[in-house]
């Protein structure tokens, strides 16, 4: 059997991790197998539609790098590849259902409807469609039209009996007829068929032979099998993957995190982390390898490995992902990674200077090792490109320390910077070790306020890189400028002690 395999979103929203994990596992099945993948827009749902969304789904699978092998733009033998281009194909088979009886006309109103809704939620029955135009006459159905009446087309689901369908990871699900949804429509009032309908005539034209789609479209499984049997069509083989769950053991939500795959691009998750990752959500190739190219993922995925359990998205591991690909670039590669994000927060030129750009190259081997998202590089690096505009004196300030005590500190760790340029990293940590003794205090203690002083931050890259990125003299224009506050602060609590004195 050749492989041909779809995502089919719908373009009414951002895509999110679940919506991606599923487009991963069709696509790496698609190649893993020498297979097509198939990319389809289900854009029958007019009101929600929106070309953000299209343009999202686009722009995630080309940052992605996942490339399809047919659908919009692309092409193919069997396209169109966007519903609302299919309209004709939709209501030729809808009518056909009609007149061989197994679908029907039904011209109930919203209002109707709604009432219906009431009366079963006074009456504590669950909601469902009660048939009311299953048995009208031809005669009837012929008036009502004549009236201008606007109907939908809804399929007859067997009244009693049960349907069943194989699944890959799942085996035989099997499902009572009467607890299908009571006669769905396929076909509304507008002209665009509903999603079961379209889903079903596009994947047996298309060629579609696996399904790999969400758990939770499993009650929908035996409503598309009914459809199938009715066109006389043998379905797809199913493969109903696990959910994807936060930590909290419920379903992934906005409650948990970032969601959808722009707000990941946006912070600085890197793409092969995120593919490597989200992969990994219900999936394993073995008991101890993480790692994979996508490359890899190509050849080795199958889905005899996919788990029958939900997923669980760990927010932390992922981040731990995302700094250990970070690490695996080349400092080239890193330089491309991050100078949007330093143009993107006034951090650098938009023309990048030949003086920003020399920065950015001296600085990377310094940075990598704390970068945790892409976009960390503005604050670690703001201080080599912007004056520090003010400090918080609790951040200068150590812990058991006051200001006097921080002063001498500083002003003995500025003795050293005068000529920490001639020195090595190794002669420069033992004379500040020997200072710390000096004025006693902690090495740590000697080191924050100097950090502070140059950097703005209690965090930064390690101080001696630092300090000799920033070089010494723009640092003792900072380590005075901070000593100076400091001694502001101590003339003012004096003055406030005289003060409360008087």
């Amino acid at each position: 059997m050749d492989v041909r395999v779809r995502y089919a979103p719908s373009p009414t929203g951002l895509q999110h991790i679940g919506g991606i994990r599923t487009a991963l596992f069709n696509y790496f099945f698609a190649k893993s197998m020498g297979g097509k993948f198939i990319l389809r827009v289900e854009d029958t749902d007019r009101e929600r539609f929106s070309e953000e969304s299209l343009k999202d789904l686009y722009d995630t699978l080309e940052w992605l790098g996942i490339d399809w092998d047919e659908g919009p733009v692309k092409g193919g033998p069997y396209g169109p590849y966007v519903q609302s281009e299919r309209s004709e194909l939709y209501r030729e088979y809808a009518d056909k259902l009609v007149v061989e009886g197994k679908a029907y006309h039904c011209f109930c109103t919203a209002e109707r409807l709604n009432d219906l809704r009431e009366v079963q939620k006074k009456e504590k029955k669950s909601y469902g469609y009660d048939r009311h135009c299953r048995e009208l006459s031809e005669e009837e159905i012929d008036k009502k039209k004549s009236e201008g009446l606007k109907s939908v087309i809804r399929l007859k689901i067997p009244l009693e009996g049960k349907t069943s369908f194989d699944d890959l990871l799942l085996g035989k699900v099997t499902r009572k007829n009467k607890d299908i949804s009571p006669d769905p429509v396929l076909m509304k009032s507008d002209g665009f068929p509903t999603y079961h309908l379209a889903n079903v005539i596009d994947d047996h034209f298309m060629k579609i032979s696996h399904i790999l789609r969400a758990q939770e479209w499993i009650p929908s499984g035996a409503m598309h099998i009914l459809l199938y049997k009715a066109f006389g069509w043998d379905p797809p083989a199913y493969c109903h993957l696990p959910m994807v769950m936060g930590k909290d053991g419920q379903k992934l939500s906005k409650r948990h995190g970032s969601t959808s795959v722009i707000e990941f691009r946006e912070r600085g998750y890197l793409p092969e982390a995120l593919i490597n990752y989200v992969t990994m959500v219900g999936w394993a190739y073995d008991d101890s390898r993480e790692f994979f190219t996508k490359e890899e993922l190509e050849k080795l995925f199958s889905l005899e490995k996919i788990s029958k359990s939900p997923g669980v998205f760990d927010y932390k591991k992922l981040e731990w992902f995302n700094g250990q690909y970070i690490r695996k670039k080349s400092e080239a590669e890193l330089i491309e990674e991050v100078i949007p994000y330093l143009k993107k927060d006034g951090i650098i030129s938009q023309d990048v200077t030949e003086k920003e750009m020399l920065i950015i190259k001296n600085m990377m081997s310094l940075m990598t090792e704390r970068l945790h998202f892409i976009s960390d590089i503005s604050e670690l690096a703001r201080f080599l490109f912007k004056d520090i505009g003010s400090y918080t004196l609790t951040d200068i300030i150590p812990k058991k320390m006051d200001f006097k005590g921080t002063i001498i500190a500083l002003e003995g760790a500025r003795e050293l910077v005068k000529g920490f340029e001639s020195r090595s990293d190794e002669e420069n940590e033992e004379l500040f070790r020997k200072k710390s003794e000096e004025v006693k205090v902690k090495l740590g203690s000697l080191l924050m306020p100097l950090r502070v002083a140059i950097s703005g931050s209690k965090v930064s890259p390690p101080i001696f890189g630092s300090l000799r990125l920033l070089g010494v003299e723009k640092a003792l224009e900072r380590i005075d400028h901070v000593i100076d506050l400091l001694k502001a602060a101590v003339k003012n609590e004096v003055n406030k002690e005289d003060s409360n004195g008087q």
